[in-house]
């Protein structure tokens, strides 16, 4: 199939309208009605109503919206991973949530670029929904998450043991900063610190709140060994009497693509979690 197809069928349905579209793509109206036609054609049913109001989707439409992005996306990973690099190299795609990036996911790449010579990396960073996602369509190889997705075929590796500690700056313990750490941790949270479920200021990014306590005071949850270099020398100090919630971290992939080369980059990567990394987050250096 054209990608072209794929791609003016997620623009209409971002935009709302052909003509919309057609502006969008820098063609003509006639042309997205071109696209639109051979791509019901191929597919066998109506994807749009449309009306003077624009173009909505069809039962089959929103069938189709998943399948269409997951084309475009394969198809831009196609282009931007082929060629490979001179030298004959292989890929290795690997990626982490936001809040492990630094210093995880860098330690790993650093090893690996080290390490596995025959290999090309490739990481990103992102939310969990989008790796998980990313991984089962065969984008990544391996995540860093928080929270896995458990399915067949997908093997699950516990990483990491943390635990979510409430911290607070010495001499400016306030305000208290809610830190979005996922559902699960929201429930835990609202139900040990009612008095808490509904601050008044939070981030959903760990070394940003971090970053904003340190600078302005206030107190807040984070992973213990992020803050821990800031406890030992004062900067932070444990909030008396607040409860701890746990908080590992998980290696995932797909066993289908499992290789000797990713079998030693996750040998690697264990060796990361069990050296002495820097895991103070820290932008501008207090300590």
């Amino acid at each position: 199939m054209d990608i072209d197809l794929a791609r003016t069928f997620i623009e209409i349905v971002r935009s709302g309208s052909l003509v919309a579209a057609a502006e969008h793509l820098h063609v003509t109206q006639t042309a997205i009605s071109a696209r639109v036609q051979k791509l019901e054609q191929l597919l066998g049913c109506q994807l749009f109503v449309r009306s003077r109001n624009g173009a909505s989707l069809t039962a089959d439409g929103k069938g189709f919206v998943a399948y269409a992005n997951q084309l475009v996306h394969t198809w831009e990973a196609a282009r931007r991973d082929l060629p490979l690099p001179a030298g004959g190299y292989q890929v290795l795609h690997i990626g982490g949530e936001v809040s492990l990036c630094n210093p995880l996911l860098l330690d790993w790449v650093r090893v690996l670029h080290q390490e596995v010579p025959s290999h090309a990396i490739r990481s990103e960073v992102g939310d969990s929904d989008t790796l998980l996602r990313k991984l089962d369509m065969g984008l990544l190889d391996a995540a860093l998450v928080y929270q896995p997705g458990y399915g067949p075929g997908v093997q699950v590796e516990q990483l990491l043991e943390e635990k979510l500690v409430c911290v607070r700056r010495a001499g400016q313990p306030e305000p208290y900063i809610y830190i979005d750490w996922g559902e699960a941790f929201r429930r835990q949270h609202d139900a040990a610190l009612p008095e808490h479920a509904r601050p008044a200021l939070s981030f959903n990014l760990g070394p940003m709140a971090l970053q904003y306590i340190l600078e302005h005071g206030g107190s807040g949850y984070f992973r213990a060994r992020v803050v821990q270099s800031y406890l030992d020398c004062g900067v932070l100090e444990r909030v008396p009497q607040a409860p701890e919630f746990t908080y590992p971290t998980y290696l995932v992939y797909a066993r289908e693509r499992d290789s000797a080369a990713l079998q030693q980059a996750f040998g690697l990567l264990r060796g990361v979690v069990a050296g002495d990394s820097d895991w103070s987050q820290r932008w501008d250096p207090l300590i």
